[in-house]
């Protein structure tokens, strides 16, 4: 039964997080280190021992494409369509133009946007398949300008990988597809194989193995984030129905047992009406079990003294979704400093924004929404300054320069300005 706890009694439960018991970083490093060795083979070994697939090839074909499209409910294309359409529009409004600065002496200063030549994307298999997750990370690279756009995702025992998530990339224009999951295909992407291609940046969720993975080949390339288990965080007052806030704390719930679920409201009568709806509706589930240790071990009720105390506890906590299940949200959005996606008033469950509303859910957790944001066209890009002095421009700063470097010792760093200088 989740835990009802008074916000002000109990500080530190309020904002403690599950973790992980488990240190994967040794397994993670020999696995990098075993598939920068041995590439393809080492790919195709990791599948047969992780996903017990016996594979002919890393890459899907166009055939396997072409029979996914088939084999895939009309109305569910249709659907993807819909919710690319509307990603498309919202992350469009993203995209950056440069800029140029000139001055009466001569000089020139300016920022070009040029978007990353390869991104990579991580598409999780296992449990449950997120075809949503193809679409949030491939539009924005494509709206960003990337040339290639390259997806790995893990195959069954057959080899195969679910038809759902090739019509997705089908839609959402991936370039190349291979069939690897896990810290192997982390470290193919990084690296680069005979079969798959070295990017400049990785993308996407996945389980502790994956986050391990890319924490270590950042640096040889960039990464979106280290994406910690899913939260939900929702402000609420007793004029809501309690049924429907037990069911949007349980659509998180049922992702992860690590997962987070948490109400803040004001009303102790109605935190204990959500609880008891809680407990009919997790029955119910498919995913039952899982949602039923998520709430147990990391769900909380926090009773607040009003809403404007919640939504102090919400900027500390900085969730990963926040649904403000109030009257007149758009007063309290303006209150808001962390949070990865703010859900607005009573009719806006946090699954509109994973799947049609068009803003990005691949957000920061674990509290890293105090500084960082949603997966956007601005990480598939780069800013690139240049500089030009026209020799009035020169002589004009050369001075200042030499004697600014001369404050850090810097003699060669003076001498370069000034040398060029007309006596």
């Amino acid at each position: 039964m989740i835990r009802i706890i008074n916000g002000k009694e109990n500080p530190s439960q309020i904002f403690a997080r599950a973790e992980s018991k488990f240190d994967v970083s040794a397994i993670v490093t020999e696995i990098i280190d075993t598939v920068r060795k041995n590439g393809d083979k080492a790919l195709f070994d990791y599948a047969k021992k992780f996903d017990k697939a016996q594979l002919n090839s890393l890459v899907v074909s166009k055939e396997e494409i072409e029979q996914a499209l088939e084999s895939v409910d009309e109305k569910f294309l249709q659907v993807l369509k819909k919710a690319a359409e509307n990603i498309r529009l919202f992350h469009s409004a993203q995209v950056r133009k440069g800029f140029e600065i000139k001055n009466l002496d001569g000089a020139t200063v300016g920022q070009k946007i040029i978007p990353i030549e390869r991104a990579g994307l991580y598409v999780p298999g296992g449990t449950a398949v997120y075809p949503s997750t193809v679409l949030m990370d491939a539009i924005p690279a494509k709206i960003a300008g990337c040339e290639q756009v390259v997806m790995v995702t893990p195959p069954n025992k057959e080899g195969k990988i679910n038809p759902v998530i090739l019509a997705a990339a089908y839609v959402a224009g991936v370039d190349k597809i291979f069939k690897v999951g896990g810290a192997q295909a982390i470290a193919a992407l990084a690296y680069g194989t005979e079969s798959i291609p070295k990017v400049d940046k990785i993308v996407g969720p996945g389980n502790a193995f994956v986050a391990e993975a890319k924490k270590q080949v950042f640096g040889v390339v960039s990464i979106d984030m280290i994406a910690g288990p899913s939260e939900i965080l929702i402000v609420a007052d007793a004029k809501n129905n309690p049924d429907h806030i037990a069911a949007d704390l349980l659509s998180q719930a049922e992702h992860d047992k690590m997962a987070s679920a948490v109400l803040i409201t004001d009303n102790f009568e109605f935190a204990n009406e959500v609880s008891n709806s809680l407990e009919k509706q997790i029955p119910l589930l498919e995913r039952s079990e899982i949602a039923r240790t998520s709430i147990d071990d990391n769900g909380k009720i926090i009773i607040a003294e009003n809403i404007e105390d919640a939504i102090d506890i919400a900027n500390e906590i900085a969730p990963e979704h926040l649904e403000l299940c109030i009257d007149n949200p758009f007063i309290y959005l303006e209150k808001i400093k962390h949070a990865g996606s703010v859900f607005l008033g009573r009719n806006c469950p946090e699954a509109m924004g994973d799947y049609m509303a068009g803003a990005n859910h691949t957000l920061p957790t674990s509290g890293t929404a105090r500084f960082s944001s949603a997966l956007s066209v601005d990480d598939f890009i780069k800013k690139t300054q240049y500089i030009y002095y026209s020799e009035d421009a020169l002589n004009k700063s050369a001075f200042d320069v030499e004697y600014f470097a001369k404050q850090e010792g810097l003699t060669a760093h003076a001498k370069s300005a000034v040398v060029r200088v007309k006596k």
